[in-house]
C-alpha cells in the first residue's frame, strides 16, 4: 500500500460541476510532487456547504487502485 498527502480546497460552485457530471475527475499534486487523479464521486462525503477544505490521504494498493481517501485532523 502507498499513501499520498495533499490538501484541498474546492469551492461549492467548483465541486458543484463534478457533481452534476461535467467534470468526472479531480486532479491534484501531492506534497511530494506526484500529481493524482481519481473520481470526483469519492469525495462527496467530505463536502460542507463551504465545499471542500482540507488535507487528505489517498491510498492504493499495489496496483494503484484507489482503497480509500481520508481527512486528517488538524
Amino acid at each position: 500500500m502507498q499513501r499520498f498527502y495533499f490538501r484541498l480546497q474546492i469551492s461549492p460552485t467548483e465541486y458543484l460541476r463534478h457533481y452534476q457530471g461535467s467534470a468526472g475527475r479531480v486532479v491534484v499534486r501531492a506534497h511530494d510532487g506526484r500529481n493524482l487523479s481519481f473520481p470526483a464521486s469519492n469525495l462527496r462525503q467530505f463536502v460542507s456547504i463551504n465545499g471542500i477544505h482540507g488535507e487528505f490521504c489517498l491510498t492504493v494498493d499495489d496496483n494503484h487502485r484507489l482503497v480509500s481517501i481520508e481527512r486528517r485532523s488538524s
